[in-house]
């Protein structure tokens, strides 16, 4: 197994981490870009540019810097699939999020984008969005009162918190070859949030 750590948002750090892995594996058939930052509930005209900005930098530069580097690799093999984490918000806007909820339909825009552009070269691109779901950022926002944790089980039709391993799941399967002819698609992994 081979950890690196890196700052998806510094371009030479991705572009780094991309090539050590192909240095160890020969190839990089799958990628993730699971990293990601949310801020605490805003209203548009109460949101520091600076909170903003590193939003923006992380949750939408460094999808762009994580898919740049890897389509270069995966041109190479003509082959390969990636899949991006966005959020139900980039499906669902809602108030105090504009930030967060602007880059995370920029992830789904991104994503589009890629999968129409390099499916001819043997790559395929998905994306999916996650209603709320139990990891250690949504714990600290419920304890600290910036998530209704009642109000985020309440999916119409599996009124729970997802768990990790569900969107693991998901991502799995848009990485096997069970997925051979799924591209551009936005999955949503919400307890049904997206359809109501």
């Amino acid at each position: 197994m081979l950890a690196l750590v890196g700052d998806v948002s510094d371009e030479p750090q991705v572009a780094s981490v991309v090539a050590d892995v192909v240095s160890a594996y020969g190839r990089l058939d799958a990628a993730f870009n699971n990293a990601g930052i949310i801020m605490p509930p805003l209203k548009t005209a109460d949101t520091d540019n600076a909170i903003f900005d590193r939003v923006v930098a992380v949750n939408v530069a460094g999808v762009w810097n994580c898919l740049k580097h890897e389509i270069i690799q995966m041109r190479t093999q003509q082959s390969g699939t990636i899949v991006n984490n966005s959020s139900i918000a980039g499906l669902k806007s809602g108030p105090a999020r504009s930030a967060y909820t602007a880059t995370k339909h920029a992830v789904v825009a991104l994503t589009k984008s890629a999968a129409l552009e390099e499916g001819g070269q043997g790559i395929r691109v998905n994306v999916v969005c996650p209603g709320t779901i139990t990891t250690p950022i949504v714990e600290r926002m419920i304890a600290a009162g910036d998530l209704d944790a009642d109000a985020s089980a309440a999916a119409p039709a599996i009124p729970r918190l997802g768990r990790a391993e569900e969107v693991a799941d998901a991502v799995l399967w848009l990485c096997s070859t069970s997925a051979s002819y799924v591209t551009g698609v936005v999955l949503p992994v919400d307890g049904g949030l997206a359809a109501g």
